[in-house]
């Protein structure tokens, strides 16, 4: 078996030659087209990385700013209500209205703590235990004291109260 000898002939070779020119061209043309691209796609991948960058460094600075403002914040704290709580006064037989108005007196004495910072309150705790525990509230000629059995500074200072009569 013997292959025909088609190089001799010049429709063939016109026909690889071509194909071979086609494959140049048509390569070149890929190249290009790939380059462009391959290009643009940089160019956008840069830009994001500087707008990474760029929100990177902003929200650090915002969350910097952000715990300044809050540790601010958390200094200027002020009391803004107090609430009382008189958990025995089952033991003395009172009523609600007289439980309310003993509670109310002890808030009448601590209005001058609103709007006090939470901070320079709970530093003079033992100031504010005294004033409490020393301090005789009289209802229906009976004589109460009172002892301070938790206070929780917040916004609302809360303080519980235990009744002793004397």
């Amino acid at each position: 078996m013997r292959i025909p000898p088609l190089y001799k002939s010049r429709t063939w070779q016109t026909i690889f030659a071509g194909m071979a020119v086609g494959g140049i061209i048509s390569w070149i043309i890929f190249l290009y087209i790939y380059g462009v691209f391959h290009e643009e796609q940089r160019a956008l991948i840069w830009q994001q990385q500087n707008e990474i960058t760029d929100l990177k460094r902003k929200n650090h600075i915002l969350q910097e700013d952000q715990k300044a403002t809050n540790e601010k914040t958390k200094k200027i704290l002020t009391i803004q209500d107090v609430k009382i709580d008189i958990i025995n006064h089952e033991q003395y037989d009172l009523d609600l209205l007289a439980v309310h108005s003993l509670s109310s007196d002890v808030k009448k004495d601590l209005q001058n703590l609103l709007t006090k910072s939470v901070q320079s309150v709970s530093e003079n705790k033992e100031l504010l235990l005294k004033a409490i525990e020393n301090k005789t509230y009289t209802r229906d000629n009976v004589t109460y004291h009172f002892l301070v059995r938790s206070i929780h500074f917040d916004t609302v200072l809360e303080i519980s109260l235990q009744i002793k009569r004397g």
